[in-house]
């Protein structure tokens, strides 16, 4: 006959657990010795060391292998892309004349874009480089840096540059500039030493009848070479992007336009499907008028 075990009352399970905390007869902290517990914290010193300087070694062996000024693989951006300036959110260009509000934050935005352009800035931070030539600094075996930069000076941007500009860059008179530039590449010889322009076209054969005429500037929306390579943004500590501005003259009102810009270069793919901003650019530009 099995008899029903004995109930340990609540002093009993307290003096218990004292003992298992501190055994004074065997002399025992929660069932070990000090010798056992010495034994324990002593291998996962060890253990946890030796995780620590294995770890530590293999950041410091991969870290001799990345250089701090150029990324060691950038296969991502093979072909530079296009974006447009002032930047919205889904690429929209929304203008109604007769609102105020409705453009005055795509000139504060320009404004700020532009201001590292400024003449005096350039003057001041950068060289007066020879045009249809790559800009090319080499080390040579000695790490030269910073890397100089070409002047791209705001005036350039002719009645897009914003200067003494009374429309705020066409805005208030619905002939907004919106302003092309290429993303950044570490030393990507954009257009394999021959010139390269930006051009724009309507998508669509309405949105080619909506988007009326248009001028460009630089002229025929030229990009020189002397503005590349790009060294990175370390070396290259005052490099400012070749801009091309688009001033959209007549563009049919209270209309959505889609609007496409593409580079046309020798080494610069626009057609792969895949990527929509490959070499391109596609927004939509729609003029408000009362």
């Amino acid at each position: 006959m099995v008899t029903q075990k004995e109930k340990k009352s609540c002093g009993q399970v307290v003096e218990e657990w004292k003992e298992f905390v501190w055994n004074p007869r065997t002399h025992q902290f929660m069932g070990r010795t000090g010798t056992s517990w010495a034994f324990i914290l002593l291998f996962y010193f060890v253990f946890y060391g030796f995780l620590t300087a294995m770890f530590t070694l293999t950041m410091w062996v991969m870290l001799q292998t990345v250089s701090d000024h150029t990324p060691k693989y950038q296969d991502r951006l093979a072909t530079p892309g296009l974006m447009i300036r002032p930047k919205t959110e889904n690429l929209d260009v929304i203008v109604n004349v007769s609102d105020t509000e409705s453009w005055d934050q795509h000139v504060q935005k320009l404004n700020k874009f532009l201001e590292p352009y400024n003449d005096s800035i350039q003057a001041q931070k950068n060289d007066v480089c020879r045009p249809g030539r790559y800009y090319e600094q080499p080390d040579n075996g000695v790490l030269n840096y910073p890397k100089r930069a070409c002047q791209f000076n705001r005036t350039q941007l002719g009645d897009c540059s914003g200067i003494r500009d009374p429309t705020h860059y066409g805005y208030s008179t619905g002939q907004p500039c919106v302003f092309i530039k290429m993303n950044r590449v570490i030393n990507f010889y954009a257009g394999a030493n021959q010139s390269m322009n930006v051009t724009c076209v309507g998508k669509r054969d309405e949105d080619a009848e909506n988007l009326g005429s248009f001028v460009m500037f630089p002229a025929n929306g030229n990009i020189d070479l002397m503005y590349f390579p790009y060294y990175g943004k370390k070396f290259h500590v005052n490099y400012t992007q070749p801009l091309v501005a688009v001033k959209f003259l007549n563009v049919t009102p209270n209309v959505e336009v889609n609007v496409e810009c593409r580079i046309n270069a020798a080494n610069i793919a626009t057609d792969d499907e895949r990527d929509k901003f490959a070499g391109r650019v596609a927004f939509k530009l729609r003029i408000n008028k009362t």
